[in-house]
């Protein structure tokens, strides 16, 4: 299992990550939506809904220039194909999209996330670090569960 970044060296508005899986997309799809391993892996999540425009919440602890919460609405959901999020903090308002493709020998996940401004540099930085961080305690997680 492998996690690779393919956001481009000049890229700045998308954040690009593939992830090669020996699960099946049933399993990284659970993952994804049920809300005690999607906490586990992501973020602690409130109220998780995956109905196209429902509103929920990750909610970490407070840092600095951060008070931990992510708001969220569910844009887009293909189970067991593909989830979208709008992923908002303070005032950086992203999309983040799982696209999970079946292969040979399980599955490939990629994550992007997308609508990063110009000015949001120091938000893309964190961005990717966090999703290079998340991504192989995902891999760890599916390595562990049923």
């Amino acid at each position: 299992m492998s996690l690779i970044d393919k956001t481009a060296p000049s890229q700045t508005d998308a954040i690009e990550f593939e992830i090669e899986l020996k699960h099946p997309p049933q399993k990284v799809w659970r993952a994804l939506t049920d809300p005690a391993l999607l906490s586990e892996w992501l973020l602690p999540v409130v109220d998780l809904s995956l109905e196209p425009g429902a509103k929920f919440a990750f909610q970490a602890p407070p840092q600095p220039d951060w008070d931990g919460a992510v708001q969220c609405r569910c844009l887009e959901i293909e189970r067991h194909k593909k989830l979208s999020w709008q992923w908002v903090v303070g005032a950086l308002d992203t999309v983040v999209t799982f696209s999970l493709t079946p292969t040979g020998g399980g599955t490939r996940l990629e994550i992007v996330q997308s609508g990063f401004a110009e000015d949001q540099k120091k938000n893309f930085g964190g961005a990717r670090y966090g999703w290079r961080m998340m991504g192989q305690r995902l891999i760890d997680l599916l390595g562990s569960v049923e």
